[in-house]
């Protein structure tokens, strides 16, 4: 029995001194090799080691695993300018990140620099997507792995990135993949949750609508988690209302739709009812005389103004009918002058279909506004207008579109008497109207692409972006 085990001692020896030697061999074979010879033995590795655990890694490397880690660390230090292999080189880390029990890989891999290295790929613009979309992955992975791991990418400038990222990438699977990581970041991440907001808000004005649609979608998520809104906010989703994408104006209508929870709620009804009426001066004027840049349209440009007159006719009804409160809030606000002056805009339909629709809502709820309609419209056009307002509008000459846009059907304090002479009690509180005043600005913003790296990101939760559009 003795010998039997001695004799199993010493195979179990030699079986290890084969291993180490294979593995000496494997890594002077790397270190040796050129570019051809390492992306052939990358090709090798991904094949045979993708999916396998920690110990199944140290176990095809004589447990020196770690040891090719820190080579393909190194080359990637060396090489990611140039995109040596750089796919290849992305996957054979992420092959040691993901491998279950493998928490000591994550750790080499973030000592030698590796999350700045990732961070930095993604800034570099003669790369390819998809080795920029790998890079998004190993984020991920790290992210995974949790909090602290979160909170490292935010402390390295990881949101200012990856927000960047997704503003300028050309790829629908990469935007996507760092909408994920960035909804990563902003759960379970207290101290950078706020960071992550606001990145995702100076997203909003770039040129992507895909970016911009995602980028709305995770801030409808995150708004439940934070509860409140910047009041950076505001220009940004009314300036999205502008967007020729239905998408990106649907899910900004859904974050209007949070935020009525929030102290930014004034500031957001003020400016979706200035938005209903037009600027005066409807000619294309850009935003540089000196550069003509088509891509640089000012908020002047008369379809772009067209398509928020629309967007923010289609989305004060959406916000009426969720709530009485709003509703009463809009219409101190003057949204019955707004909504009629949209009716009369003979040149977008749209205007015209949205604003008699969310008008028709007010005239049905509220008694003293249908009496106010129907003085301004008289009875014939009034009666129109409620049995078919879906496409009445149609049917409107160019002097009863102008009647519209000039009426000047609700002084807020008039209203604000007729309803407390029908319901028997005091007028509300009109405050609001005495300031009020419609915006002589538009909300959409200049339309071009991202340029440059934001600036401005502070290590802490109040960090926000500065972002040059």
């Amino acid at each position: 029995m003795l010998q039997d085990a001695k004799a199993e001692e010493t195979m179990t020896s030699v079986k290890e001194q084969e291993a180490i030697r294979k593995l000496m061999v494997f890594l002077q074979e790397w270190d040796s090799a050129h570019k051809v010879a390492r992306s052939r033995m990358l090709n090798n590795f991904i094949k045979s080691n993708d999916g396998k655990t920690e110990p199944e890694l140290e176990m095809e490397f004589a447990q020196g695993a770690s040891l090719f880690l820190a080579r393909l660390t190194a080359w990637l230090r060396m090489t990611y300018m140039y995109s040596t292999c750089l796919n290849k080189l992305l996957k054979s880390i992420g092959i040691f990140l993901s491998a279950a029990s493998g928490r000591r890989y994550l750790i080499e891999f973030l000592e030698i620099g590796g999350v700045l290295i990732l961070l930095e790929i993604l800034g570099l613009n003669r790369l390819k997507e998809e080795d920029k979309r790998e890079c998004v992955k190993l984020l991920q992975l790290v992210a995974n792995a949790g909090r602290k791991y979160k909170e490292f990418i935010c402390e390295s400038y990881g949101v200012q990135s990856l927000a960047n990222f997704l503003a300028t990438s050309n790829s629908a699977e990469a935007q996507e993949d760092v909408q994920v990581l960035l909804d990563s970041l902003g759960r379970g991440n207290p101290k950078y949750q706020n960071q992550v907001y606001k990145g995702l808000v100076a997203v909003l004005p770039c040129a992507s609508p895909r970016a911009q649609q995602l980028a709305l979608q995770t801030l409808v998520v995150m708004q439940d988690v934070l509860g409140e809104a910047p009041t950076i906010l505001v220009e940004p989703v009314l300036g999205a209302l502008c967007s020729v994408h239905l998408d990106v104006q649907y899910e900004a209508i859904q974050l209007l739709k949070a935020l009525m929870a929030c102290q930014v709620r004034p500031a957001l009804l003020k400016g979706l009812v200035a938005l209903l009426t037009l600027p005066r001066e409807k000619a294309f004027t850009f935003c540089d005389e000196t550069t003509k840049d088509p891509a640089t349209l000012c908020p002047r440009d008369p379809v772009l103004v067209y398509i928020q007159q629309a967007a923010a006719a289609k989305a004060i009804g959406v916000l009426a009918k969720e709530s009485a409160e709003v509703a009463e809030e809009l219409i101190q606000l003057k949204v019955v002058h707004g909504l009629m002056v949209a009716l009369g805009n003979l040149d977008h339909m749209a205007s015209q279909r949205h604003a008699s629709i969310s008008l028709e809502y007010f005239v049905r709820t509220f008694p003293f506004v249908e009496e106010c309609v129907k003085a301004a419209l008289g009875h014939t056009l009034f009666q129109r207008f409620m049995d078919s307002p879906e496409t009445w509008y149609t049917k409107m000459d160019p002097v009863q579109a102008e009647e519209l846009a000039s009426n000047i059907v609700d002084n807020p304090r008039d209203m604000a008497r007729m309803q407390s002479a029908e319901a028997g009690y005091p007028a509300p509180l009109t405050e609001l109207s005495r300031n009020s005043h419609h915006f002589t600005t538009s909300f959409c913003l200049p339309v071009h692409k991202i340029y440059g790296e934001f600036s401005g990101f502070e290590e802490d939760q109040d960090a926000v972006p500065q972002n040059n559009f």
